[in-house]
């Protein structure tokens, strides 16, 4: 994984939606609603040009984004 930066995650933790930097201990920033985390999730990511990861409420992914030079980029 030589220069690929870590995603952004959106997750819920304790009814509180929240954003961080995969690796990080510490939510950048939390929010009261799934649609208000993920917009600044993507926000976050579109920034630093990786990944937004959404997770659902039991904490399994739902939604991943790719806002990098992504080597396999979606279709569609």
């Amino acid at each position: 994984m030589v220069g690929k930066k870590p995603g952004v995650e959106t997750y819920n933790e304790g009814g509180v939606w929240k954003n961080r930097v995969q690796g990080n201990q510490r939510a950048s920033s939390t929010h009261d609603t799934k649609a208000q985390a993920q917009a600044a999730g993507r926000d976050m990511a579109k920034g630093r040009s990786t990944e937004h990861i959404i997770k659902k409420m039991d904490g399994t992914i739902g939604e991943k984004n790719s806002y990098g030079n992504d080597s396999h980029p979606p279709k569609g």
